[in-house]
């Protein structure tokens, strides 16, 4: 990938002030990509590399609502990491991938994830570590590289975690920093959710969507969401639908509307194409909020 390393020292002024605040600031990063968005309002998303469906559908219908206000900052680990940065992307948002390797070609970790870390370059986001190029992965980097991703932001979602997740690492770093955690809860019968409920009880804010974090920010000056609308009748029931009962195969779309099947594949097109819907990997549709 054609994209050389930069390097920012804490004495650069592009350096991130609120990583200057942490215990033990990373002398240096290393990066690649777009280096302004380490100047924007920044938000980490982070969970289990053991992703549920549930977990899955939860960042999908959260994180490019969220992208429209913040960069979102992950750690471009297999599980909720990578589907955090792709959903950014598929919101058309930009995203940061903090590693815990070096950020160049032959270093990047994990491998299987070398396709997404080439996607986040090329729609503009940023891949960053304190490791030089070169430096291989190793379990001990993990931890540690945890609290450049909640100290680089302005609050952490926490999807889904095990007790002992390393997850739950970036949690306990979030507030050492005095930084804002936020849950998505879920199932009491799942322990890929026994991290988020017992963060929950001991006072992070539950989260079901976007809003839940953006009303935290009022201070930020965000726009106001402009609300989706379309001028063909079928399209706004379709929306309406969409947008108060969440993501919904086709089937059960055209099941609501009663509408003939014919009109509601063209206007699912249609949407599609207008940017009012997201067909999500299992073939649901969701509202573009």
């Amino acid at each position: 990938m054609d994209y050389p390393v930069i390097v920012i020292k804490d004495t650069d002024k592009k350096y991130p002030k609120l990583l200057k605040h942490i215990h033990q600031p990373p002398g240096q990063l290393y990066c690649r990509g777009d280096i302004s968005l380490l100047g924007t309002d920044c938000f980490a998303v982070v969970g289990t590399r053991k992703l549920t469906p549930y977990g899955k559908e939860a960042v999908q219908k959260i994180i490019p609502g969220l992208a429209r206000h913040f960069t979102i900052v992950s750690g471009m680990a297999l599980g909720v990491d990578a589907e955090a940065h792709k959903a950014a992307l598929s919101g058309r948002g930009k995203t940061i991938a903090v590693l815990g390797s070096g950020v160049d070609d032959k270093a990047l970790y994990p491998r299987e994830n070398v396709k997404l870390a080439e996607d986040i370059l090329k729609k503009g986001g940023l891949i960053v570590s304190e490791y030089k190029p070169g430096t291989k992965a190793r379990p001990e980097y993990f931890p540690y590289r945890n609290r450049i991703i909640s100290g680089l932001c302005k609050g952490t979602l926490i999807v889904e975690a095990d007790l002992k997740s390393g997850t739950l690492i970036t949690a306990r770093l979030t507030m050492e920093q005095n930084r804002d955690l936020f849950c998505v809860p879920g199932s009491i019968f799942s322990s890929r959710t026994a991290g988020p409920h017992m963060l929950i009880q001991h006072g992070a804010k539950l989260v079901a969507s976007a809003e839940d974090i953006l009303e935290e920010y009022d201070q930020l000056a965000l726009p106001k969401k402009a609300r989706l609308s379309t001028a063909n009748p079928t399209e706004a029931h379709i929306l309406d639908i969409l947008t108060n009962n969440g993501p919904l195969s086709t089937d059960a779309i055209i099941e609501q509307t009663g509408k003939e099947v014919s009109e509601i594949l063209a206007a699912l097109s249609m949407m599609e194409l207008a940017g009012l819907i997201i067909q999500n990997e299992n073939g649901t549709y969701r509202a573009n909020e």
